[in-house]
């Protein structure tokens, strides 16, 4: 089973994108459109004080009829941010995401944000960890090495 750490290792771009809770969320939402991004997080400082998510535009947001340019992030962003640290497993952090219906978790060691990772990322593991033990079975059946 990977460890978060590996995970963090392996992807391309391993910036952590924030916001600040004062900022509109239309200027949010332009950076997620602009880094190909479903969440920021929001910052103070060093301090994790949110989340903000595509889903928590489409609910709060859209569905409540505010306007994205007139509405602060501190006013619609998840307050209770759950976080994994890098020694966790991939398992643990599916777990997790599936119990509590995410699909971003920051990355945190020793008080520190260390990097985010996405379901995108958990996936993308688990295949190739599934790739690897076929070929590995594929070659234990075929007797070759």
């Amino acid at each position: 089973m990977t460890v978060v750490s590996k995970i963090l290792q392996s992807k391309p771009d391993a910036t952590v994108y924030s916001v600040a809770p004062g900022a509109s969320v239309f200027d949010a939402l332009q950076l997620m459109a602009a880094k190909g991004i479903g969440a920021l997080l929001v910052t103070e400082g060093e301090s994790i004080v949110g989340i903000f998510t595509e889903r928590d535009y489409a609910r709060k947001i859209a569905l409540m009829g505010r306007t994205s340019s007139l509405t602060q992030v501190r006013d619609v962003m998840t307050t209770a941010v759950l976080f994994v640290r890098p020694d966790q497993t991939s398992e643990q952090c599916m777990q997790i995401m599936s119990n509590n219906r995410l699909r971003h978790l920051p990355v945190v060691e020793g008080g520190k944000l260390v990097g985010m990772i996405s379901i995108g990322d958990l996936v993308k593991d688990i295949i190739s960890e599934q790739k690897f033990i076929i070929e590995q079975l594929e070659q234990y059946i075929s007797g070759s090495r």
